[in-house]
């Protein structure tokens, strides 16, 4: 089958499409095959060496996928012919891909293999980052950073679903028109974020901030915030870790609360088909409905690749075997 591989740990244009034997079933696996793979922004730091999770190269790449069922093993819940998604640690970039049962969910008729394949990493984030660790209530205001990103339109989308109110932090006018199409009650500029969010709460400020950038933002992230908020650490796109002065929590009454889906999910069995059946109501209606800016060809991962990389997507990039 083909395959992308990273050979050489020097980014996104080290990855090669070779041939490989296709992946055999383990105890508890199921094969799929792959109609549309994720590309998402640890596939780069992965190509670089720079994750957390560091295999040596050659080493299959891709963590997201959806497709239909080849083989499953018996007492999954799973048929052959099963339209499904899936995540992994590694291989989705692929014809065929091998995948721990437990990390195979059904994926509604309502939904293309597309926008599956962009559904386990983004909105299973979401939902735990917004439900779990962020105790979001309905009539709560969730500010979001990279609003327009993968993980800031999923964010965007259930928080709605949520009925929360929405307000988009974007660094351009484009970016505003896709935070909005995601469903974002207003946007507001990356200068000026605080005092935007606190104008448009009345001087209250926000009970979330959702926070998958990082960087020098921080401090007034922190300022945007109502008494008893939270800003919700999800990731740092922007390569800076920033630092918390903790006299501000103090005085504000807020907090700063880690969110690690992946660690947590794939160490309790059964989770995340609990998440699951919290999105797939929302999945058929269509208040969660991924936003994908680029399609490629498995032959053109190193450009799909190189768009999230070079920071020029909006929303998610899609592989198609």
């Amino acid at each position: 089958m083909r395959s992308v591989q990273v050979v050489r740990l020097e980014g996104p244009s080290a990855v090669e499409v070779v041939d490989v034997a296709e992946p055999v079933a383990a105890d508890g696996q199921v094969l799929v095959d792959v109609r549309a793979a994720g590309v998402n922004f640890p596939d780069v730091l992965l190509t670089r060496g720079l994750y957390q999770y560091r295999p040596d190269p050659p080493f299959g790449l891709g963590s997201e996928l959806a497709g239909v069922v080849r083989a499953a093993p018996a007492g999954s819940g799973l048929a052959v012919g099963e339209r499904v998604a899936a995540f992994s640690s590694y291989g989705a970039f692929s014809e065929v891909a091998a995948v721990a049962a437990d990390q195979v969910v059904p994926l509604p008729d309502e939904v293309s293999f597309a926008a599956g394949a962009c559904l386990p990493m983004n909105y299973l984030t979401a939902h735990f980052t917004l439900a779990v660790r962020g105790r979001l209530r309905a009539g709560d205001t969730v500010l979001v950073h990279g609003a327009a990103g993968g993980i800031g339109t999923a964010v965007t989308q259930l928080a709605r679903a949520m009925d929360a109110r929405v307000v988009a932090v974007v660094s351009s006018d484009t970016k505003a028109d896709v935070a909005r199409a995601a469903g974002a009650h207003e946007t507001v500029l990356v200068d000026g974020f605080k005092d935007a969010a606190r104008e448009l709460t009345g001087g209250k400020g926000v009970d979330i901030v959702v926070d998958p950038v990082g960087g020098d933002r921080f401090t007034d992230s922190l300022r945007a915030l109502a008494p008893f908020g939270r800003v919700l650490v999800v990731g740092f796109t922007a390569g800076e870790i920033p630092t918390v002065k903790v006299n501000r929590l103090l005085l504000g009454n807020t907090e700063v609360v880690g969110v690690a889906w992946g660690g947590y999910a794939l160490s309790h069995e059964g989770y995340v088909h609990g998440q699951w059946a919290d999105l797939l109501p929302h999945l058929r209606s269509g208040a969660l409905s991924p936003v994908i800016s680029q399609t490629f060809p498995l032959e053109r991962a190193a450009e799909a690749l190189a768009t999230i990389d070079e920071r020029r997507v909006t929303g998610k990039v899609v592989l198609q075997p």
